[in-house]
C-alpha cells in the first residue's frame, strides 16, 4: 500500500544495550549483520542475524531486524510470521505491530492490518505514526465500500463523489519522519510528521547569483526526477567523478548497489522538501534538504546535504551524507 509508513530503526541504534550483555563473538556477528543491512546486503546480514538468534533466540531488537530484512527481501509470509511473534512475545512494543500492519495493508488484508493497528496504538497512544496508518486503512476500507456501492447503483453521483474525494486523498504525498530507536528495548519516542511542500529554495548567501542558484536547485530536482522515474543512467550522470565513496567502495561496487537499489523496488518517489544552498564559491556549493523517500516496500524522511562542484559548466553532486 502506497500510504503507509513502515517503521524502520536505525540499524546504528540497533546496537544499543544489549551489546553490553553479549559475548564479543555473537556481539559483533549483529555489529556486522547492522552494517550489512545497511549496505543492502540482506543474505549476509540473515546469516549473521540467525547467527546471533541462535545463542540469543529472544533478543527482540535482533528479531526485529530479522523482520527488516524478511521486508526488503520481498518475503512476506517470513517477514510477518516474524513479527506476529515479536508481538506474542513483546506485547508492549508498538512497531511490530506497525510493520505487521504495513504488509498486511500491503496485501490489501486491510481488516487485519486494523487490528494490528489498534494494538499499536493500544500499548502506546502516542505513537503517531500507527494512528496515521488507522486512518489510511479506514479510507482504503471506505474506498472498498463505496467502490462496491457504485457497482450496484453507478448512478449514484454522492458516493461518486466521495469516492473521487478519498482518490485525491492517496495522491498526495504524505511521509512521516523515522523514528530514532533508544538503546532500551521498549522504544518511547514520538515519531515527528512532515508534509511534502513545494520546493522554496532560501539561499542564505545574499552574493551567490540567482543563476547559480537556479541550476542548483534544477540540478537537484533532475536527479530527485531521475531517482523517482528509476532511470539509473540519468541518475548516475548527476554523481561527478570525484564523487566521494561511501564506506570505501569502489565506483564499480557503488553504481552496482545503486542499480540493484533503483530498479528492484515496483515504484520511487523521492521529494526534495525546503533546499538550502550555500555557496562557498562559484564553483562550490552545499545543499541542505529534507527528503522524503517512498517505495513500493518502504517510507523514511531524512535530513540530506549534497557537496556540489560545477565541472564543466555543469554542477555534479561530489559527496553525499544522510543523517
Amino acid at each position: 500500500m502506497t500510504t503507509f509508513n513502515l517503521f524502520k530503526r536505525q540499524v546504528l541504534l540497533l546496537l544499543g544495550a544489549f551489546l553490553l550483555f553479549s559475548s564479543t563473538a555473537y556481539a559483533d556477528d549483529m555489529q556486522d549483520a547492522s552494517q550489512l543491512f545497511k549496505q543492502g546486503k540482506y543474505a549476509p546480514a540473515l546469516v549473521k542475524v540467525n547467527n546471533f538468534l541462535a545463542n540469543s533466540p529472544h533478543n527482540a531488537q535482533a528479531r526485529f531486524l530479522k523482520g527488516l530484512i524478511l521486508t526488503e527481501q520481498g518475503k512476506t509470509k517470513d517477514a510477518i510470521k516474524a513479527f506476529t511473534a515479536l508481538t506474542k512475545d513483546y506485547p508492549e512494543l508498538p512497531e511490530p505491530y506497525n510493520n505487521l500492519a504495513v504488509l498486511y495493508a500491503s496485501a490489501k488484508h486491510y481488516n487485519e492490518a486494523k487490528n494490528a493497528l489498534e494494538m499499536a496504538i493500544r500499548t502506546h497512544p502516542s505513537y503517531a505514526t500507527a494512528h496515521e496508518n488507522l486512518g489510511d486503512i479506514y479510507a482504503k476500507m471506505a474506498s472498498q465500500a463505496y467502490n462496491r456501492a457504485l457497482q450496484l447503483d453507478r448512478g449514484n453521483t454522492a458516493t461518486k463523489t466521495k469516492l473521487s474525494m478519498i482518490q485525491d486523498l492517496f495522491a498526495g504525498n504524505t511521509y512521516s519522519a523515522p523514528i530514532r530507536t533508544p538503546k532500551k528495548p521498549t522504544p518511547s519516542g514520538k515519531p515527528a510528521k512532515t508534509t511534502v511542500a513545494a520546493v522554496t529554495p532560501a539561499s542564505n548567501n545574499k552574493a551567490a547569483s540567482d543563476k547559480n542558484t537556479s541550476q542548483v536547485l534544477n540540478m537537484v530536482n533532475t536527479w530527485a526526477a531521475a531517482w523517482s522515474s528509476q532511470n539509473v543512467e540519468q541518475y548516475l550522470s548527476h554523481y561527478a567523478s570525484s564523487f566521494k565513496m561511501p564506506n570505501g567502495k569502489s565506483r564499480a561496487d557503488w553504481e552496482a548497489l545503486r542499480n540493484k537499489r533503483l530498479s528492484t523496488p515496483k515504484f520511487i518517489k523521492v521529494a526534495v522538501i525546503n533546499p538550502r544552498v550555500d555557496f562557498k564559491d562559484g564553483h562550490h556549493a552545499t545543499v541542505k534538504f529534507k527528503q522524503a523517500y517512498h517505495a513500493s516496500h518502504l517510507k523514511l524522511s531524512s535530513k540530506k546535504t549534497l557537496s556540489i562542484v560545477k565541472s564543466d559548466g555543469k554542477w555534479l553532486i561530489q559527496r553525499e551524507r544522510s543523517n
